[in-house]
């Protein structure tokens, strides 16, 4: 059954499944728009809390404790390389280009295996032809590293990851592993997080306003669809 409402020399006049239509319609926009600001402000909090802890001074710490520390903080470890096995991360991107992420173990004072993130290389062009990995003259005894704690890069599919051959090549190329395939690759125990000392670091995720701009997007439609309900259903009386 329609309905009438007057407005001075104007109608509203609409059936109810339109207003039931509009009305759900404005509520879900709105709560998406609520949804993305709020995923915003979580994501401000944490490319706060990234650029903050790259400002820290670096903490000296132990194997037990890395596993409990946040992400992005910054430590100072001692140990030694181990340049005899190191993984090259593949299908990583810089600027366009293809190349690898070096992966190098590093065994703490105390006997805890740390992979150890040295930056990117270039792609050679030739699968068979694994680009330089030494380890920089000078870095073969023992050394103290500062960086920051990071994770594993993860893929966006489960069939982009390709663990590292169970052959006796090293270094060994990689496609997002898992900590627990570099540790069998390893044949011993792996710390979680991983040193960034070459690498460069980025605040997790897309930036902020990114959130807020999908946030506002939403809420137009809502607007806009409240909009249409009344252009739609308003004639003169």
């Amino acid at each position: 059954m329609p309905i009438s409402l007057n407005l001075g020399t104007r109608r509203l006049h609409f059936r109810w499944h339109f207003l039931v239509l509009t009305v759900v319609g404005c509520a879900l926009f709105t709560s998406l728009g609520f949804w993305q600001w709020g995923r915003g402000v979580h994501r401000q909090l944490d490319w706060a809390a990234f650029e903050l802890a790259a400002k820290s001074p670096p903490q000296p710490v132990k194997g037990a404790r890395l596993d409990s520390l946040p992400r992005h903080t910054r430590v100072r470890v001692e140990g030694r390389y181990d340049a005899m096995h190191q993984f090259l991360l593949d299908n990583i991107t810089r600027d366009g280009r293809s190349g690898y992420e070096i992966l190098t173990p590093f065994q703490m004072t105390d006997g805890t295996t740390l992979l150890v993130d040295r930056g990117w290389v270039a792609f050679t062009g030739y699968r068979d032809r694994l680009p330089d990995v030494s380890v920089p003259a000078g870095q073969e005894g023992d050394l103290t590293l500062e960086g920051q704690l990071a994770n594993l890069p993860v893929s966006g599919l489960a069939s982009g990851r390709v663990p590292p051959a169970s052959d006796a090549t090293w270094p060994k190329v990689t496609g997002f592993p898992r900590n627990a395939d570099l540790a069998a690759a390893l044949g011993r125990p792996v710390a979680m997080p991983v040193l960034a000392v070459g690498a460069e670091l980025k605040p997790p995720g897309f930036e902020p306003a990114r959130n807020y701009s999908y946030a506002i997007q939403w809420w137009s439609f809502a607007g806009l669809a409240l909009l249409l309900f009344v252009f739609l259903n308003l004639e003169k009386r």
